[in-house]
């Protein structure tokens, strides 16, 4: 699915679209002034955590995301929370070897027009302002969610800016997300995570293992995507651990991420750490989702193994 990508010149028309755009969907609370996202509750239960699809969102005149209030975010939150590189990246980028800009956070956000870059301010709920914003997002999002994967928990947020035309590499995330855009637009191409053509399960088991979350697009898998064209007012659902790339349109992007986690998703991240354990020693284990017995015995082993590690480090 895509949408048509517009030009500078037409922004003061992307409030109305995106304002038609929130119209059209069925807002999570009718009538609630203080209702933030716009939820199709249909499209949700049909795909949430298969397939991506769009929501709509009234955070793009939001103060949080004024210049002068993410830079004071930008300067409160601790070093590790910041991550910040150049924007004129392949769409294949080895994550060791991504290239720096030389500045600052500050300078960088700063400059963010003109010095092609890509910042992210992780885990912003260490702001209390933030982190009212992402629960008033998520209580949104409960309703529809639980019925489907329960037990929402580990809520967390992201901040994008980035630089015009600036692209993030091809990888993968393990939370349950929604990339809400704020400002400017956002060329998103998604792959199905659920082929193993496009996702094996030794990548997989790599990045719950290694926690290195860029990787290969090969070239037989590069036309099978969903595309999506973000524009402010929408945002759009990424089901868990599926391939993305994006490539920044021609302003300047600012986009927020709200995030969870559920508890299938411990098991699941355990079970590829174990089948990654025996891929080492040689074995060819059964990948996740094959066998429900095997992968909940290797989750408990896993869990085992923790416990037991912590007893001993606590001696």
């Amino acid at each position: 699915m895509s949408t048509t990508l517009l030009e500078p010149s037409t922004r003061s028309a992307l409030s109305n679209a995106a304002e038609a755009h929130a119209a059209e969907t069925t807002a999570t609370e009718p009538g609630t002034a203080e209702s933030l996202l716009n939820i199709d509750a249909g499209e949700f239960a049909r795909h949430f955590n298969r397939r991506p699809f769009l929501i709509g969102h009234r955070l793009c005149a939001h103060p949080l995301f004024d210049l002068e209030r993410l830079l004071k975010l930008c300067q409160t939150l601790p070093p590790e929370h910041i991550e910040y590189n150049a924007g004129d990246l392949p769409v294949n980028q080895e994550q060791a070897l991504t290239p720096r800009n030389g500045l600052s956070p500050e300078e960088t956000l700063r400059r963010i027009r003109d010095c092609r870059s890509w910042l992210v301010m992780k885990w912003v709920e260490f702001d209390a302002d933030y982190r009212a914003l992402l629960h008033h997002c998520l209580d949104e999002v409960r309703p529809h969610s639980e019925p489907i994967v329960p037990g929402m928990r580990s809520p967390q947020a992201f901040i994008f800016v980035t630089s015009p035309h600036s692209v993030t590499p091809y990888h993968i995330d393990p939370e349950h997300n929604f990339l809400l855009q704020v400002r400017g637009s956002k060329q998103v191409r998604l792959f199905d995570g659920r082929d193993p053509s496009i996702l094996t399960a030794e990548e997989l088991e790599r990045f719950y293992a290694l926690r290195v979350r860029n990787l290969v697009l090969r070239e037989e898998n590069r036309d099978r995507y969903w595309e999506y064209h973000l524009q402010p007012g929408q945002g759009l659902h990424f089901p868990v651990t599926y391939p993305h790339w994006v490539q920044n349109g021609p302003e300047v992007s600012v986009s927020f991420s709200i995030t969870f986690r559920t508890p299938d998703l411990d098991q699941r991240r355990m079970v590829h750490q174990f089948n990654y354990g025996l891929r080492k020693w040689g074995l060819r284990p059964a990948p996740y989702g094959r066998h429900a017995v095997r992968d909940r015995a290797k989750y408990h082993c896993v869990r085992v193994w923790n416990r037991l590690k912590a007893i001993c480090g606590a001696r």
